[in-house]
């Protein structure tokens, strides 16, 4: 019998993987080159085939198709901040128009202004897009595209339009409108939207605090609630992992059928009809920066050319365990990096489509931004979630299918991107919160995906490297069974994260993964809060539910309850109520929505909620609790 931890490695893991492709330009169409650990190439929209006033180039006209997202705002800064919008071909002209008369003018004014000779004029200017090619988006036989099927796995074109607008004003919104010129020179122009700098330090923020919304049914419900709430003006929505389901499938982020896609939501292009009113979302992000962080959805696994994306997002491995592998075997006529990549488990798609805010030490996985008043880190704190079902590749076992050849095993669920004690991010967060800039802040937020304190069903078992059991038979040799344990006394968050979290003065902690609401405060007053019930739940494990988490019968498995001892906080203004008429300390519901908004002016972090069978009903306010 063999005993290990599953991704034991050096401290210095720095060793994580991606895969890319470097796009170039010839003979006038993009071609694809797998090459791993090189970024696309940033391709000037100007300099593309075919642009606008190149001598081939038809005349530009309106009645283009719609962009696959309307615009969306990253990572604003003193006096700028960046537009990105997505196509399915590079186009001729990808240009915002941005300035105090670009709200007031025609279509056909601010496509003449887009394309002309002139870079700017009365009340506006232009800023150009730089273009890049996302590398690994695709399709397959389970994608829901419009007026198309997918038999197979196949890519599907995207790209991604980046302008970086400048000398903006702080305090103030300036509007701006985003026009794109495809190859037939067909032109498609925004509505004017409204994009500011970061706001100054010390001034007060709203922000949106949310996450999992997945295609969930509801989502477009509650961000239509947010807007009618909140507006639509907000100093930042941050969202904290799983904004889909298969990070790599194009549609769900853009256009699936399900009307449910990441981007339609939040842009107020979703459709979904729930008790006969349909809710579309609202535009948050063309006005709102959206500050996301990486949960376990936005992670793909093993690469394939002919498994279904599904199956690809539910089969990775650890990158040591990879790494071993290539080490054991040399195969010839591939590159270590470009086999480690291919064999462990891979962000890009969320980095290409997020690749701001970021970081030097973490890139766009962890990084750290003051927004007004609020010092914000996002971590990248997230595992494979998998079943914990007995004799499948599972939370526990091996499948016994799979015994003989461990190139089909699991490891349990492991974590993602070491964050304990010692490994990079932890080292990186102990500086970010020791640094002035945080300690300056008059509020500290930490967001990541997986909850440290929770009554919902992920909460368990504990956030730890899986303890691996290998169990052979005596006389051959041969794997008989494969087991996995979790010690809690080993929790990562709670043995590691948390005593950082208290010494660094952190007000509050924004996490996911369970899809329920509830909060705790542990008794240094760090605030944790999980608000991710947006579109769907799967269960609150209390002792006023009554309902106990279905794990094996183990003293590191708390089948009930915080699996890190402290009491879920009852919401303050208008909690839900048992059959018995007994507040309950959480919302966890398929028909009730909910979502939470940061006021740093007031000092307070508000909780509302929404009964989408009651479409007519108004929203509620639940609870309120303060910062500090």
């Amino acid at each position: 019998m063999t005993e290990k931890h599953v991704g034991d490695a050096p401290v210095d893991d720095s060793t994580s993987l991606t895969r890319r492709n470097v796009l170039t330009l010839a003979g006038g169409a993009a071609v694809a080159a797998g090459v791993v650990g090189a970024a696309g190439v940033a391709v000037p929209a100007a300099a593309a085939p075919g642009a606008a006033g190149s001598d081939d180039a038809p005349a530009p006209r309106l009645g283009g198709r719609p962009l696959l997202c309307e615009p969306y705002l990253l990572d604003p800064q003193s006096s700028g901040v960046h537009v990105v919008w997505h196509t399915e071909e590079h186009g001729t002209t990808q240009v915002v128009l941005v300035g105090s008369a670009v709200a007031a003018l025609d279509d056909q004014s601010v496509l003449d202004a887009a394309t002309g000779s002139r870079a700017a004029g009365s009340g506006w200017r232009r800023v150009v897009a730089e273009t890049t090619r996302l590398s690994r988006t695709r399709e397959d036989a389970s994608s829901a595209v419009p007026d198309r099927k997918y038999s197979a796995v196949l890519d599907r074109p995207v790209y991604r339009h980046l302008a970086r607008v400048t000398g903006l004003r702080a305090g103030e919104r300036t509007p701006y409108r985003v026009v794109s010129v495809d190859h037939l020179g067909r032109a498609t122009v925004t509505a004017a939207y409204s994009l500011a700098p970061a706001v100054p330090r010390r001034k007060p923020v709203r922000l949106l605090l949310t996450s999992d919304h997945q295609l969930k049914t509801m989502t477009p419900a509650n961000l239509e609630k947010v807007a009618e709430t909140a507006g639509v003006r907000l100093d930042g929505v941050l969202v904290a992992g799983d904004l889909v389901n298969v990070p790599d499938r194009a549609s769900e982020w853009f256009d699936s059928t399900t009307g449910l896609a990441f981007f339609a939501g939040l842009t107020g292009r979703a459709e979904r009809t729930i008790a006969g009113r349909t809710y579309r979302g609202a535009p948050l992000i063309q006005h709102s920066p959206i500050y996301p962080a990486i949960g376990n959805h936005e992670v793909m696994g093993r690469w394939s050319d002919t498994a279904g994306l599904d199956s690809q997002f539910n089969d990775p491995q650890p990158i040591e365990v990879a790494r071993r592998r290539w080490q054991e075997t040399r195969p010839a006529g591939i590159d270590e990096q470009t086999w480690l990549a291919q064999q462990s488990w891979d962000v890009t798609t969320y980095e290409e489509m997020f690749p701001y805010p970021r970081s030097a030490e973490g890139g766009p996985r962890w990084w750290s931004r003051t927004i007004g008043d609020v010092h914000l880190i996002t971590l990248f704190a997230t595992q494979i979630w998998r079943s914990g079902a007995a004799n499948t590749r599972g939370k526990f076992s091996e499948a016994p299918a799979d015994l003989a050849d461990e190139s089909k095993w699991g490891y349990g669920q492991f974590i993602f991107e070491p964050v304990r004690k010692g490994s990079r991010q932890y080292r990186w967060l102990e500086r970010e919160l020791a640094s002035s800039t945080a300690r300056q802040a008059k509020y500290r937020v930490v967001m990541y995906h997986h909850p440290g304190h929770g009554l919902g069903d992920n909460s368990a078992p504990p956030f730890t490297d899986p303890v691996q059991t290998i169990t052979r038979d005596p006389a051959t040799g041969a794997v008989t069974g494969v087991s996995y344990r979790y010690p809690l006394a080993d929790d990562h968050i709670l043995r590691d994260l948390e005593p950082l979290f208290s010494a660094g003065g952190v007000n509050l902690v924004h996490n996911g993964h369970s899809h329920l609401w509830n909060r705790f405060r542990n008794a240094d007053g760090v605030n944790w809060l999980e608000t991710s019930n947006v579109g769907n739940s799967y269960g609150a494990y209390d002792a006023s539910s009554g309902a106990s988490r279905n794990l094996p019968e183990n003293p590191d498995h708390i089948r009930q309850g915080d699996p890190g001892g402290l009491t879920p906080v009852v919401p303050t203004i208008a909690p839900l109520t048992d059959a018995a008429g007994k507040a309950l300390p959480y919302v966890s519901s398929n028909d009730i929505t909910v979502f939470s908004l940061l006021d740093s002016a007031a000092g307070v972090v508000r909780s509302y909620r929404f009964d989408t069978r009651q479409p007519n009903s108004a929203v509620v306010l639940f609870d309120e609790f303060p910062l500090a």
